[in-house]
């Protein structure tokens, strides 16, 4: 590692201050859990394992391009692991090599959506106290997600009652494959608990609904899989708006991660259209659905969208709103962005203030 290079990396962002908002702990092994889990889910877990809801046996129903979850292949920690897994690598190679003054952490493939949702639930349950043992008690930068079994609602909400008094906890998480839609009733539950303890709901691409990414079967190519992840999102945020949620929860956030964004303009106009003629259906709606879509929706930058023309982004992130756009790494896979390259010098300390930093101290309350 370029010793060098931190310096350079922070001489050139200046004085502005970096909150991440997509690091990725990950298990050494999922002996880690075993502390935080009752004998009886511990054993169930050793004996029957997990059942996810697709139907492969083991692993993802996808190809994956590169070992461990597409980690970057420089992420291994050296005492051995994952990558992900050592807190002083991480330190090491992201939070101090880069200055990272606040990192969100979000937990993935926990099984917080298993088929036996009284495991879920445990698994939830211990994913939480291990972000807090292993994580945010070692290194104060680190801010743990409530994780929630969110297929089952009631479960959720009380492990977002357990956790919310915890101020270290910064969201509510899911991921965004999701049995339903997520706009649907059967959540609102969770969006509730979520407001009433003042926080963001945080909803990370991937997760196993039980059904393919496309409407037409499951993908051959690994890249099929992650541009379908803007029109998964993008279906996702419609359910929301279409079914009332925010007119039901006016302070609910939601902060979409690791989808991209440049689809939401698009998604905009076309539901306004579609809105404008088929108003009747959706008496419960005061307003148009790119109003809701432009006030409860926050958006991170990884994947950013590098467009031909670089004022065609600034385009788009006008039309969304420059005070909803935070920066997330994506640490530690393989389509990591650096901190120093994502976020255009050219946009000025004003607008780069607010996605490095400004934006998610609103959002997270930190």
């Amino acid at each position: 590692m370029n010793i060098a290079a931190p310096r350079a990396h922070l001489a050139q962002r200046g004085k502005l201050e970096l909150i991440d908002c997509d690091i990725h702990p990950r298990l050494r092994a999922i002996d880690d859990l075993k502390p935080y889990m009752s004998q009886r889910w511990w054993d169930y877990l050793q004996t029957y394992g997990s059942r996810k809801r697709h139907g492969f046996a083991k692993g993802h129903p996808y190809p994956k391009s590169q070992p461990s979850d597409g980690a970057r292949r420089d992420a291994w920690p050296p005492s051995g692991g994952p990558p992900g897994s050592d807190l002083g690598f991480m330190q090491q190679q992201h939070l101090d090599f880069y200055g990272v003054d606040v990192g969100v952490m979000n937990p993935l493939w926990v099984g917080s959506s298993d088929q036996n949702q009284d495991l879920s639930t445990a698994l939830a349950s211990a994913h939480n106290d291990w972000q807090i043992d292993l994580w945010a008690d070692k290194d104060a930068r680190l801010r743990p997600s409530i994780v929630v079994p969110y297929e089952d609602a009631a479960a959720s909400v009380a492990e977002i009652h357990k956790r919310a008094a915890d101020k270290r906890f910064c969201q509510v998480f899911l991921l965004s494959r999701t049995a339903e839609a997520l706009g649907r009733k059967r959540y609102w539950p969770i969006y509730e608990a979520a407001v009433e303890h003042g926080l963001p709901v945080g909803i990370h691409v991937f997760g196993y609904s039980g059904w393919p990414i496309s409407n037409t079967g499951w993908p051959s190519f690994y890249i099929e899989e992650m541009a379908e992840h803007a029109t998964a999102c993008s279906a996702m945020i419609t359910s929301m708006i279409m079914e009332g949620l925010f007119e039901q929860f006016p302070t609910l956030k939601i902060v979409v991660i690791e989808a991209g964004f440049a689809w939401l303009p698009s998604l905009g106009w076309r539901l306004d259209r579609a809105f404008d003629r088929m108003r009747d259906e959706f008496p419960h709606l005061k307003r148009k659905p790119s109003e809701y879509l432009r006030e409860h929706i926050y958006i991170t930058t990884q994947p950013i969208e590098e467009t031909e023309k670089p004022e065609h982004l600034t385009d788009i992130i006008d039309w969304i709103g420059w005070d909803r756009v935070m920066f997330a790494s994506d640490y530690a896979h393989w389509d990591f962005d650096d901190p120093l390259f994502a976020v255009p010098p050219q946009w000025g300390d004003e607008k780069r203030a607010k996605i490095y930093s400004r934006n998610a101290r609103s959002v997270f309350r930190f």
